[in-house]
């Protein structure tokens, strides 16, 4: 009987060491070293092939100029948005890495997608749910598909040996934490746990060409569970994120070697599943008849999709000794340079006010574009005078009080003239090279923070 190994693996990125520290030596977080049990003997590790190996593929060494490449057939669903994220539809033999926080929707998302691909069989593999909880999801989902097989099991060998009897042309694991492999003595959920059954998902989709998706937990802090390897194994890492207080949820790509990492696609949560937004712009804007002081239209970018959403601000004059800053889907360190921005460059006394600012929706805005309508909405909310209905913002801000060019300054202007709006403000460093006559909306190119204070107040 072989001896027991034991080894010390950090939670946080899966460093293995033999023997325990305080500090992981490679990601350089404290107490993360658990101690688990590693299995000395591996048996074969490659159960789940079928006998027929005339479609494995057999590894050589080959000159890269003998390698013919063809354009990659992927795999199309009729969710459009998860389409989109994935770089254009599913590549056969990907692996897919989905996190999100609990209860987001991560598994009513891909049970609705299971069962649209009505000519695609798809097998479920759930570790948390049982067979009448996924049914009871999928009657309110009312969606049904002849070709959707499901297996609440959580062992990698029983999985395989099912898998060769089905043949399925999709797997998606729910989740990846439950999963445990014999070749492993440890917990499930544990670091080696994770890593290990992900190398044999890994395998199995690469020399199988059939994609795989894995839905996998967060932690605390955001940051997909288990070690970091796990998001350098797999070809796709996507984001399901969202406020639970809110009914719109994103899915963001993280990691995409098959397309572009700009990408992401807006769900709304309904009481029938998720409903695909296609203008996510209307929902981001609140439909008032009244004209609101603070409150200024941004016209952004999120990937390559373009938004407008509204900025919402709120100057007071502070009550307590100091002046608070607060912002909700905006960077606060952000902010803070924006007030002092117009502190030294406009001459206006934020100092002694207390400043809330908050991006309607839900969202979290990162497109440095967004300043020139956050500057405007703190402007409006400290001269209490509202901003007209019809007018929206595209700008950066610098540090002297210039308006700065942005990126994809047409999408910007056509998606602020499809929604209906008369007039949007972008810097003069944008109009080379546009011809803006093509565009029925105005548009007013402004250099300085001075100049757009004084067009609008």
């Amino acid at each position: 009987m072989s001896k027991i190994r034991t080894a010390f693996f950090c939670q946080n990125c899966g460093y293995e060491s033999a023997k325990w520290n305080g500090k992981c030596p490679s990601c350089g977080q404290w107490n993360t070293f658990v101690e688990e049990r590693v299995q000395k003997e591996i048996p074969s590790r490659h159960d789940w092939k079928t006998n027929d190996t005339s479609n494995s593929r057999i590894q050589k060494i080959i000159n890269l100029s003998d390698i013919t490449t063809t354009e990659e057939k992927r795999l199309l669903t009729p969710d459009n948005e998860l389409n989109r994220v994935l770089g254009g539809g599913i590549v056969p033999g990907s692996l897919v890495l989905v996190g999100g926080e609990p209860g987001i929707g991560k598994s009513t998302l891909f049970l609705q997608s299971a069962l649209q691909l009505k000519q695609i069989k798809t097998l479920y593999i759930s570790g948390e749910e049982s067979e009448q909880q996924i049914k009871m999801r999928a009657d309110r989902i009312q969606n049904s598909n002849e070709q959707f097989y499901l297996l609440t099991e959580t062992s990698t060998q029983t999985i395989f040996q099912e898998i060769k009897k089905l043949q399925p042309q999709l797997v998606i694991v729910d989740s990846i934490q439950t999963l445990h492999t014999p070749l492993i003595e440890s917990a499930p959920g544990s670091v080696s746990q994770i890593r290990e059954t992900a190398a044999e998902l890994q395998r199995f989709a690469k020399e199988s060409n059939i994609p795989v998706f894995l839905i996998g937990h967060i932690t605390k802090d955001g940051s997909i569970a288990g070690p970091k390897v796990l998001e350098h194994m797999v070809d796709t890492v996507l984001q399901f994120e969202g406020d639970q207080h809110y009914a719109y949820r994103i899915l963001r790509t993280i990691k995409n070697r098959f397309g572009s990492t700009a990408e992401l696609g807006i769900y709304e949560m309904t009481g029938t599943g998720l409903r695909q937004v296609t203008n996510p712009s209307e929902i981001l804007i609140s439909q008032r008849d009244d004209l609101l002081s603070g409150v200024a239209i941004s016209a952004t970018m999120e990937g390559l999709r373009p938004l407008l959403v509204e900025v919402q601000a709120l100057v007071t004059q502070s009550v307590y000794g100091t002046p608070q800053r607060t912002a909700t889907g905006f960077d606060l360190r952000r902010l803070q340079l924006l007030l002092a921005v117009l502190e030294k460059r406009g001459g206006f006394h934020f100092g002694v006010k207390d400043v809330f600012l908050n991006i309607a929706g839900g969202l979290r805005v990162e497109d440095p574009a967004i300043d020139l309508a956050v500057l405007c909405a703190l402007l409006s909310s400290y001269e209490d005078n509202a901003l007209p209905n019809k007018i929206c913002f595209a700008g950066e801000v610098g540090l002297s009080g210039e308006i700065r060019a942005v990126n994809r300054i047409e999408q910007r202007i056509v998606e602020a003239e499809k929604l209906g709006f008369e007039k949007i403000f972008i810097s003069r460093y944008n109009k080379k090279g546009i011809d803006f006559s093509k565009f029925n909306i105005e548009v007013i190119a402004v250099g300085r923070v001075e100049e757009v204070y004084q067009q609008l107040f």
